[in-house]
């Protein structure tokens, strides 16, 4: 509401043109005749006062555009702001009559001025308007509603503009949320940046939060909140901005290092303790509002990155026959194959005994070493020779196998044994059947040949009716009718 010539009504047919141009909403106005450019909001019947002019026949309950920018008049009754009007920085917003504000008025104006000063709801900004009338320029006392007062010193008559707004239901159901927004969303707000209990790993997300909290310390929602990211990032990028939940849950960022130093820096914008007013050159004209002098927060907070575990798979298997070799143990070392291995903690694999660690295969031949520090060699050394592959174990030499382990990988090593040379008897058993007799052997043991020759002499000899007679040197072959001969 404001105290306006006819001359500035007249200058405001061209700011009028403007402003339908660009889509505002106006209500109520007279465009004109106006030397001021309304924005958003709805006309009621004027409020009386001393030296009212005559030409007024409303309250605007709304925004104004000055110098392009929407602004919201903290100063009740004093003149309207042109639309090119001079406006120089002011200080904290004090009421109507110089007095500071309630803190919870300044607390409740903060928070809706950086929420809703750039609302394009006609509603919203009516609602807004009356609100901030009402925290800035209620009565002191009856006496300064009385129609006697001037434009400086008359009251807000809050209860007459409560029932005239309720010709609007819009603008009713606007003040039920705006109020009840800032009651529980109103500064001085504080936030809480949490990052993984655990280090990350390397290539791999995993959940950082962000909660913004008002001063009743209920979750605060819809907050924009810029993120920079360092040896990590957001969805492939190193800069994001997250919003809150619209419950006031907290945004969860999916933090993915691609470094050992992951670190994640915030920023948000959040309500000044005591909302800045601007004001204007000329002293009757109204001092507006256009944020609440919103102040920015921050934290910063990281944690370690180290690269996915591998895993080394053995398989122990007889050499002969490719079967796994149940029950072998194997010592895990490093590319030393004499000091232990890393594990993914950064401790060394031991055992009970301080040694490096020793896994016994399976029934299948099979052993595993998970969650092993990336990237790493490992080498696998054979402990002692399983029962039957003794002949061909060397202890100072024993079978090893070494294979670079890189993250998130599984790497597989074989090792073979050689299995025991069969043992065969030195002596044939005397008496029997000749097809069961076993051949003579030396001390190294029969050759492949003999024994097939042998075998071939026995089948032979079995065949004709023949006997074997041992004798120093070697074996004769004597037929039956040669014992008779003899006359055995």
């Amino acid at each position: 509401m404001r105290r306006t010539s006819l001359g500035a009504r007249l200058a405001s047919a061209v700011a009028t043109v403007a402003t339908l141009a660009a889509g505002l909403v106006v209500l109520g106005a007279t465009p004109a005749l106006a030397a001021y450019q309304k924005g958003l909001g709805v006309a009621t019947a004027p409020q009386p006062y001393k030296d009212a002019p005559k030409t007024t026949t409303e309250d605007w309950l709304g925004s104004y555009v000055v110098n392009g920018k929407q602004v919201w008049c903290v100063k009740f009754a004093f003149k309207e702001p042109d639309t090119d009007e001079a406006y120089k920085p002011g200080d904290i917003l004090k009421t109507k009559y110089g007095a500071d504000l309630d803190p919870t008025a300044a607390a409740n104006i903060s928070y809706l001025l950086l929420r809703y000063a750039n609302t394009t709801d006609l509603n919203e900004a009516a609602a807004l308007a009356h609100l901030l009338h009402t925290w800035t320029a209620s009565p002191r006392t009856p006496a300064d509603l009385l129609p006697s007062n001037g434009y400086r010193t008359v009251a807000y008559d809050v209860a007459f503009h409560d029932r005239e707004l309720q010709r609007f239901p819009g603008v009713q159901a606007a003040l039920t949320k705006l109020k009840a927004d800032a009651t529980a969303n109103h500064g001085p707000w504080t936030t809480q940046l949490t990052k993984p209990a655990k280090p990350q790993l390397i290539g791999v997300s995993d959940k950082w939060t962000v909660e913004v909290h008002g001063a009743t310390g209920s979750g605060v929602g819809k907050v924009p909140v810029r993120v920079t990211l360092t040896d990590a990032t957001v969805d492939g990028k190193t800069s994001v901005t997250a919003s809150t939940k619209d419950n006031g849950e907290g945004v969860a960022l999916s933090v993915t290092p691609t470094g050992p130093n992951p670190s994640v820096s915030i920023s948000l914008l959040s309500p000044a303790d005591k909302p800045v007013v601007q004001n204007a050159v000329d002293d009757a004209t109204q001092a507006v509002v256009s944020t609440g002098g919103e102040k920015e927060l921050t934290a910063k907070d990281q944690t370690t990155a180290v690269t996915q575990p591998g895993t080394v798979s053995v398989s122990k298997v007889d050499e002969k026959t490719g079967k796994g070799i149940a029950s072998v143990s194997l010592r895990v070392t490093g590319k030393d194959k004499a000091t232990a291995a890393v594990g993914q903690d950064g401790k060394p694999l031991v055992g009970a005994d301080g040694k490096p660690l020793v896994v016994t295969t399976a029934a299948d031949g099979k052993a595993a070493v998970p969650s092993l520090q990336t990237p790493q060699e490992i080498c696998v050394v054979e402990v002692a020779a399983p029962p039957g592959y003794e002949q061909a174990f060397d202890p100072n030499n024993p079978p090893t196998a070494c294979a670079k382990v890189d993250p998130g990988a599984t790497v597989d090593i074989r090792l073979t044994n050689k299995p025991n040379a069969p043992t065969v008897p030195q002596t044939i058993p005397a008496g029997g059947d000749p097809a069961n007799a076993a051949a003579i052997l030396d001390e190294g043991g029969p050759s492949t040949g003999l024994l097939v020759a042998l075998g071939a002499l026995l089948l032979f000899a079995a065949g004709a009716g023949s006997l074997l007679v041992r004798r120093a040197g070697g074996v004769r072959v004597v037929s039956r009718r040669m014992r008779k001969d003899w006359g055995h």
